[in-house]
């Protein structure tokens, strides 16, 4: 179908996302090549700058190829790594004196956890893929080597490492002189603003077919709000993410106002590294900021994920209660950071994929033969024989499916609740702790008269606010439907004396957003919502007192039976 010069049938939703994963933990370099090769037909769904070559920015994450790493060190440097350590892809400025002084803070901050650099290693590179766009702002790419002191553990060693990167930043200032894409001792990063196509081109290391991994997240940036940089591919130091974070500034709001709350033993003080979420980068680069200090101060990773995306509960009769208390106890805690989101997620051992609860973003995933689970943004992103399929899908509103490498499970929504509600007594902790307000103790007194009267012009409530948005409450116990839209003029602007609060703007995404399903957004929306206009809903008598009548001369028969459901009755 064409509208003009515009083909509905060419519509993509941006950005290209997906990983990729041997369900057993078996490395080989053809994961890598499935990766590269499924970002490639995934060409689409990123910007692409006059010039032809240099992209918004594409990246790999991959669980750190550990024999690679060892044998190209020795052959170097001579260098022996330990039995555990940290990898770093680290970007840096051109200045050569900037590189130094860059690196001296480095090690410093390092070594004041404790912890000894054993070498630096300068990544290579071939330039002659890039555009000219890219060229401009090119930076060299180093990677450094921690070894893990025996006496730490893996999670205090993680701890440390975020410490010492932390203290460093906060020295340097600049993402363009000094910008630490990963720093892990499970994975590490390749990533910039070069074509898919011409990621094996540019870094020679993937090409080398030493270099074997059995994960790979993969991104192809679509820049939604804000302009390409090199710091700002994707993915970051745990996940990539296609859409966008809507409420990311209530989200940063909130993280730091509770900083103080994330004391553990791990992070003593994590007011001294603020800010843990950066307000200069994407919104995708500020959740993934949250998702590594949940991660690293100790909170096993499923949880923080669905901490921070849950799928939505509150309208969800079937929920079970155990579920219900684990999602209800954690709302306490954290704000949840609504997409439309599609997530996929690694820190070397686990693989995961997760949507928001809107399901606003595609995800689909297939299981081969040879154990490989590809997700991405649509199906057959490799070459792969349909003969060699045993079992595909696609992750619905708040669902979510990970990959444990170390144990070789598959778990899918019902099997990561089931392991969430069991590990901690929360509907215990909620009865126990939790105040619940309950509106029958609160008491309303009347105001009448000139009282009235004072106390409207005091809080400036206008004709406008009193007959359109205040009458329907309190009239049907319902707020009132109306566009989202406001032709007035900011208050900052106005002749007219504003409310406080009007100077606020709510900020929001509305960039590649699908239509709204009434159907599959049911329990994340009220059905006056989906239907866009005001529905009025009231009980029938008392034999049919479970049911309701909805009224509106814009449906049919069959439209209201799809839209509500047995328990309704069309008037």
């Amino acid at each position: 179908m064409k509208k003009g010069l515009y083909s509905l049938d060419e519509f993509k939703d941006n950005c290209g996302f997906g990983l990729i994963a041997h369900i057993k933990g078996q490395v080989s370099h053809s994961i890598l090549e499935k990766a590269i090769e499924s970002l490639t037909c995934m060409t689409h769904r990123g910007g692409i700058a006059a010039d032809g070559k240099t992209g918004d920015g594409c990246g790999l994450l991959l669980q750190k190829p550990d024999a690679f790493f060892r044998a190209v060190l020795k052959a170097e440097a001579g260098v022996e790594l330990a039995e555990n350590y940290a990898v770093g892809a680290i970007m840096l400025g051109q200045d050569h004196a900037e590189v130094a002084k860059a690196q001296t803070i480095f090690n410093k901050a390092m070594e004041d956890e404790g912890l000894t650099v054993v070498a630096w290693r300068a990544v290579p590179t071939n330039n002659e893929c890039l555009g000219p766009i890219a060229l401009a702002s090119l930076p060299q790419f180093k990677q450094v080597f921690i070894d893990k002191p025996e006496h730490l553990s893996e999670q205090a060693f993680s701890a440390k490492l975020l410490i010492a990167r932390r203290n460093a930043n906060k020295q340097l200032r600049n993402d363009d002189l000094f910008y630490v894409a990963s720093l892990s001792a499970g994975i590490v990063s390749y990533k910039g603003l070069m074509m898919p196509v011409d990621l094996p081109k540019f870094f020679p290391d993937l090409a080398n077919p030493e270099l074997e991994t059995a994960i790979c997240v993969f991104h192809q940036r679509f820049s939604t709000n804000t302009m390409p940089r090199w710091p700002l591919a994707q993915p970051f130091r745990m996940l990539a993410h296609n859409g966008e974070i809507n409420t990311v500034q209530g989200n940063r709001n909130w993280a730091t106002a509770r900083m103080s709350k994330f004391v553990c033993d791990l992070l003593p003080n994590p007011e001294a590294l603020a800010p843990m979420v950066n307000r200069s980068g994407s919104d995708s680069s500020s959740l993934d900021n949250m998702l590594e200090l949940l991660q690293v101060g100790g909170m096993e990773l499923h949880r923080a994920i669905r901490m921070l995306v849950p799928p939505a509960w509150q309208n969800l009769a079937s929920i079970d209660e155990d579920l219900r208390a684990f999602y209800e106890y954690n709302s306490m805690h954290i704000e949840p950071w609504d997409g439309p989101a599609g997530l996929v997620i690694t820190d070397g051992r686990y693989a995961v994929c997760t949507l928001d609860r809107n399901g606003l973003r595609p995800s689909r995933w297939v299981i081969t033969k040879d154990g490989v689970i590809t997700v991405a943004s649509e199906i057959g992103v490799y070459d792969y024989a349909p003969e060699d399929v045993v079992a595909k899908g696609r992750l619905g509103p708040g669902q979510i499916l990970s990959v444990d490498t170390l144990t070789g499970e598959l778990s899918h929504t019902d099997d990561i609740d089931q392991q969430l509600k069991s590990s901690k007594p929360y509907k215990q902790w909620l009865a126990e702790n939790a105040k619940i307000i309950d509106a029958k103790e609160v008491v309303i007194q009347g105001i009448e008269g000139e009282l009235l009267d004072t106390y409207m012009k005091q809080y400036q409530v206008s004709n406008e606010e009193r007959i359109q948005v205040l009458r329907p409450l309190a009239e049907g116990g319902q707020e009132a439907v109306g566009s989202m839209g406001d032709d007035t003029p900011m208050a900052v602007l106005s002749e007219k004396q504003r409310s406080l609060y009007d100077y606020f703007r709510q900020q929001f995404a509305q960039v590649t957003n699908p239509p709204i399903d009434p159907l599959r957004e049911a329990v994340v929306m009220s059905l006056e919502t989906c239907m866009g206009r005001e529905l009025s809903v009231y009980s029938e008598t008392p034999e049919h007192a479970n049911r309701l009548i909805i009224d509106s001369p814009v449906l049919s028969p069959a439209t209201f039976d799809a839209l509500t459901g047995e328990n309704a009755r069309y008037p």
